[in-house]
């Protein structure tokens, strides 16, 4: 059935052409947008919902997340906060919980945290592997976040799993594991960074990826410099992600290539680390997203409005810079804001995604940072909240 949401006092639609609406509506069916315009001049629809003022925005394009996994990491979390720095390898304690996990337990928990973002507004949600780091379990959680994420991301180069050879694993991920994965995914990831994978490796197993059809995603800066960034510009990868520390040479690389900085300022919040420079990115041109990183070790959140109430109060982006660097941003991160059914954006023909605050302006996600703003939430035109 079409449905016609009106009532809408200010409609964020990440179009150039139709910019922000005041008193607008839209018509929604077969699982598009199919009209938007002034709500005095809307189209007769099967249904009919009138928000009462509300603000409408495209849902929240999460484009990095970390869910197929099992067991808690809050000793480590509550350690951090007593003054231990956060290190790569704790990813090893998650990886031996999930291997130990059931396909049930790891599916149950997964469509969880999947229900769970959709309640406060995700729409669309990428998910990775990489806490299996052996065939088998990385081809597990390829299918498993198959049934239930938008978009799946092969990251057995997570980690290189305790007493094993380096070069060895190297050779496993880019081999093997890559090809019993790649039928299963959409993107190769990898983490470039000190205590992971060096400039030499990532560079191995992201070739060897694209020779696979696969697209490019990397983990880059999240500790301190490092070459990731120069790496995922290099290799034309969608997108690079953390980006906390930056030198001058990044922000000009990102800003003259089509990788998006993706930013994670919830992961920086609980690592104590520094957070990134959304402004120095924005001024010089780069494109910004926003991402939760929902993790269950260093980002254990799905609230992409905390990510967005942080990045307008302590990152000095302003509104309309965060929400379209949490809506458009991470569906240009995922080469999904363009042709019909892109996300991201509100305009006929686009994915019905919509995301209705119960506020009359996107604007209380940073004036009211903290509160439970979602009133309701349509999926390619499915009513889910």
């Amino acid at each position: 059935m079409s449905v016609l949401i009106t009532g809408i006092a200010e409609l964020t639609t990440n179009d150039d052409e139709l910019g922000q609406l005041a008193d607008a509506a839209l018509l929604l069916d077969s699982g598009l947008v199919a009209w938007i315009g002034p709500a005095a001049h809307a189209p007769v629809a099967d249904v009919k919902v009138d928000v009462g003022g509300r603000a409408a925005l495209p849902g929240w394009v999460d484009s990095h997340t970390h869910l197929v996994f099992a067991g808690d990491r809050t000793a480590e979390f509550g350690a951090r906060m007593a003054g231990e720095p956060y290190r790569a390898g704790g990813i090893a304690v998650t990886v031996a919980a999930t291997r130990a996990a059931t396909d049930t337990e790891l599916a149950t928990n997964l469509r969880r945290h999947v229900a769970e973002a959709a309640h406060q507004g995700t729409t669309y949600l990428e998910t990775k592997t990489g806490y299996g780091l052996t065939v088998a379990d990385e081809v597990r959680a390829a299918k498993l976040a198959a049934d239930q994420a938008d978009e799946v991301t092969f990251l057995g180069a997570h980690l290189v799993p305790p007493d094993t050879d380096p070069d060895d694993y190297v050779d496993l991920v880019r081999g093997p594991m890559l090809d019993a994965v790649a039928p299963h995914v959409r993107w190769a990831d990898v983490f470039c960074e000190t205590g992971a994978f060096d400039a030499d490796q990532s560079r191995a197993i992201l070739q060897a990826a694209a020779a696979r059809g696969l697209g490019l995603r990397v983990h880059g800066n999240q500790l301190g410099p490092g070459p990731g960034v120069a790496l995922a510009v290099e290799l034309n990868a969608a997108s690079v992600d953390h980006c906390t520390y930056l030198t001058q040479s990044d922000v000009d690389a990102l800003a003259s290539s089509a990788t998006v900085a993706t930013l994670l300022p919830a992961c920086d919040l609980s690592t104590r680390q520094p957070l990134p420079d959304a402004r120095a990115l924005l001024d010089a041109g780069a494109t910004v997203a926003l991402a939760t990183n929902c993790n269950p070790g260093s980002s254990y959140t799905s609230s992409m409005a905390f990510c967005v109430a942080t990045a307008v109060l302590q990152m000095r982006m302003s509104v309309a810079e965060a929400v379209r660097a949490a809506t458009w941003g991470g569906a240009r991160a995922l080469h999904r804001e363009t042709g019909d059914g892109a996300v991201g954006v509100l305009r006929p023909g686009s994915r019905a995604d919509v995301h209705v605050l119960d506020a009359p302006s996107v604007t209380h996600l940073a004036y009211r940072p903290g509160v439970p703003l979602t009133h309701a939430v349509w999926r390619a035109g499915l009513r889910v909240w």
